[in-house]
């Protein structure tokens, strides 16, 4: 370009000199030509310029002009240029090796962040359990929140005498709910345990770590594949690595509302979430207008597949995917990305779909979850409206609103027929307990109330807020937010006008909100942000993007560039400033994060925490050694998954809350925390083939400043032994508490159960075959 503009400026100045002297005009001339006949007139010399003169008058006379004037423009194209080709490749090559330096080091900058993650995490979790210092039992019980069951299958896969024979026994399991020979693999979605076994046994690994050690190595893995996916997002949003890292030290920073890594290991999300934020990444990519066919190709397959993994490892996935169904969506209805690309994202969607449907040994809920029957409506609307995104704005917004209609009749009357012909459990209990979340009814049903006391789904308390103040990251997201949405929302009002998008977007258009992957991430976290306000799990979906879309914006010069028009700044040129506002401010937060979140970061991994459960130890010592290997055990689903891990015994439910039919069993067995009778307590227990029953000093005696929420209390209202009085709740019924009464080993008590074991936390009973009447 440089050498462009000295070529017209040497043009231009030759053409002044024209009119002054001829003379000069033909040496310029002649100097610009490399042919040998200019060169001869070069030589000639000053002696010469009046002939020279001369002769071009005459050709001027004599009508030769045309001549003169090819004459230059053969020389001017017949120019080799050798500097300036070599100029030109040189500049080239410049450009290239920058963009690949920048490339290796932003790659190399977001593998290095999530290696160090999982390090900081493994590390983290051998501080506050003593994870390396425990016999094989204590660690075991160290996966909290119902989630232990889950690495027993893992760890029945190794010891079966094969892959395939262990396989075949969890696809035909009787040995895990009594009464009930159920495909394991299907309905706890155990494809992250079959998986990790099978690469363990395949590699040897036996041969150089142990088994636990390697599945928290694989959960742990895929939590640095998750930072590394928000790293490359924000990178391909801001243009810059600076905004990965600025991602990464929130996401670290806030890691109690980013992850349940550090305490409940086998959960489903820790396995899922780093999948799908691979899917957002490529999505991200994919979306992008600046961006090559290979790069394209390269991000719709990992789109593609991601999606899949998403879908076969979490029983949730699916209402995550609609509600990024939804964003998607949206972003075509205001024509804000091409018709082939969201053609080509549907597609991916429904292959994923009906690969997961194979392998889940189809899984009825995947018809009838409400991302097929988006797509059902989508697809449909848009073959009755091709011309929905033609006309003025009036007639486009009308349009719009009937598409919506069609879309959302289609999928709903779709939905309803798919619930008609492959009749699904869990879709009226969905509804009921959606009615109560949101005040519209009232229930006595133990299973709603006690979700609704589940803090993963009561709305977040102040403090989430306020972590995230704190961290500067909610000041910023607003800021960012706020931005983007203003800007995405003039995009819309232009397109339903009818203006096209500017293909190629300069940095001083100052229009942010015309990037398709912008726009998407609005949406994004928009809708996950009101589930996030309103059921407190959601926030472990929604804040790591938080962090991600505040760290783009603040790197982002586009960003600054689009306030910077708004308030049309005369002083200082918008380019020049947004440059030094999106090195500037992230560089100060990043100064001010460092200082002081830095070593509250080192001090959790050198503060050696005391994690000991001496009374479950004993349980489940106890269970091992002195009862029967074909024993059912009955109690609260989270202690039965203990049990489960750690002895193998079969038991009557476990804490798997996707599972109405388990939520039922569930209710069953909390029974004897209720006010009713031992004849009816036995009655439950042995309908479902229970030889033992264990009771917890810790629900019996439960403290809870939510009195409702208590298990006792929800018994109490939905079994209708519940007085009111003056607005205070009252627990009646003529027979005692059971917990209580079972302690004080009297008849009728002593006759249908037999204590076997006890200590300061649990009450073991033995379950009578044969009722022994005494009084």
């Amino acid at each position: 370009m440089t050498e462009l503009r000295s070529r017209k400026t040497d043009s231009s100045e030759g053409d002044k000199e024209e009119d002054e002297t001829p003379k000069e005009l033909e040496l310029e001339t002649t100097h610009k030509s490399w042919t040998p006949v200019c060169l001869h007139l070069v030589s000639a010399g000053a002696d010469g310029s009046a002939s020279v003169g001369g002769e071009r008058e005459r050709q001027q006379k004599e009508g030769e002009g045309k001549g003169d004037d090819a004459l230059q423009e053969r020389g001017q194209s017949n120019r080799p240029s050798e500097s300036s080709v070599k100029r030109s490749k040189c500049s080239f090559a410049s450009g290239l090796l920058q963009r690949l330096a920048r490339l290796f080091f932003g790659c190399l900058a977001a593998v290095a962040c999530g290696v160090l993650y999982a390090i900081y995490m493994s590390l983290y979790h051998d501080r506050k359990f003593w994870f390396s210092m425990r016999q094989e039992l204590e660690r075991e019980i160290t996966f909290q929140g119902g989630s232990g069951f889950y690495y027993y299958y893992y760890k029945h896969l190794l010891t079966a005498p094969s892959f395939e024979r262990g396989l075949y026994e969890l696809m035909v399991d009787n040995r895990t709910l009594s009464g009930q020979t159920i495909n394991a693999v299907e309905r706890f979605s155990l494809y992250p345990e079959v998986i990790t076994s099978f690469v363990y046994r395949l590699t040897g690994g036996q041969d150089f770590v142990e088994p636990i050690y390697f599945y928290i190595g694989a959960v742990f893995g895929l939590q640095a594949i998750y930072v590394t996916a928000l790293f490359v997002c924000s990178w391909v949003m801001s243009g810059t690595w600076v905004a990965g890292m600025l991602t990464v030290s929130w996401y670290v920073i806030n890691r109690p509302d980013t992850t349940k890594v550090d305490y409940a290991i086998p959960l489903r999300d820790n396995w899922a979430l780093p999948y799908f934020s691979c899917q957002v990444a490529a999505l991200t990519g994919f979306l992008s207008n600046n961006i090559s066919s290979a790069t394209e190709m390269c991000c719709y397959l990992t789109l593609s597949a991601t999606t899949f993994i998403f879908l076969l490892v979490w029983e949730y996935s699916h209402y995550v995917l609609f509600v990024q169904g939804l964003c998607l969506f949206l972003l075509d209805s205001f024509d804000l990305v091409p018709v082939r690309k969201m053609a080509d994202i549907h597609k991916a969607y429904l292959g994923a779909l009906f690969l997961a449907y194979l392998f889940q040994f189809q899984n009825p809920a995947l018809l009838s979850s409400p991302l097929l029957s988006l797509l059902i409506g989508s697809v449909l609307a848009r073959y009755f409206q091709q011309k929905m995104k033609m006309g003025p704005l009036l007639a486009r917004v009308m349009k719009l609103f009937l598409h919506f209609y069609l879309v959302f009749t289609t999928g709903i009357t779709f939905n309803y027929l798919v619930k008609k012909l492959m009749p699904v459990s869990e879709s009226d209990f969905i509804l009921k307990f959606l009615e109560v979340k949101f005040g519209l009814n009232t229930t006595t049903d133990f299973i709603t109330n006690i979700l609704l006391c589940q803090e993963s789904f009561q709305t977040p308390g102040q403090d989430f807020f306020l972590r995230l103040t704190q961290a500067s990251v909610l000041p910023f997201y607003l800021l960012v937010l706020t931005v983007c949405l203003l800007s995405t929302l003039q995009t819309i009002y232009r397109r339903l006008s009818g203006q096209p998008l500017k293909p190629n977007l300069r940095l001083e258009d100052g229009r942010i909100g015309e990037q398709p992957e912008v726009s998407y991430h609005v949406f994004h976290t928009l809708l996950f942000g009101g589930l996030a306000l309103l059921f407190d799990g959601m926030k472990f979906i929604w804040t790591p993007y938080v962090c991600m879309f505040t760290a783009f914006g603040v790197c982002s010069p586009e960003l600054w560039m689009t306030v910077l028009k708004w308030l049309k700044l005369k002083s200082i040129h918008p380019v020049v400033l947004s440059l030094i506002l999106s090195t500037a401010v992230p560089t100060i937060i990043g100064f001010s994060l460092w200082r002081e979140y830095c070593p509250r970061v080192l001090a959790e991994l050198s503060d050696v925490q005391e994690f000991y459960d001496p009374d479950t130890v004993e349980l489940i010592s106890w269970i091992n050694s002195q009862a029967p290997g074909a024993a059912v055990f009955a109690g609260s689903p989270q202690l039965l998954g203990t049990v489960k891990l750690c002895s193998g015994s079969a038991v009557t439910s476990l804490p798997l809350y996707s599972d109405i039919n388990l939520l039922r069993r569930s209710e069953d067995s909390y029974q004897v925390y209720s006010m009713r009778s031992a004849e009816d307590i036995y009655k439950i227990l042995t309908s479902q083939r229970a030889n033992y029953v264990i009771i917890e000093e810790s629900i019996s005696n439960e403290l809870s400043l939510n009195k409702g929420c208590r298990i006792k209390d929800l018994l109490d209202i939905a079994n209708g032994h519940v007085v009111y009085d003056k607005g205070e709740m009252y627990s009646f019924s003529k027979h005692g508490r059971f917990c209580h009464e079972i302690k004080m080993n009297y008849s009728p008590y002593t006759n249908y159960f037999t204590r076997v074991f006890w200590n300061r936390s649990y009450h073991v009973y033995k379950v009578n075959s044969v009722i022994s009447f005494q009084y």
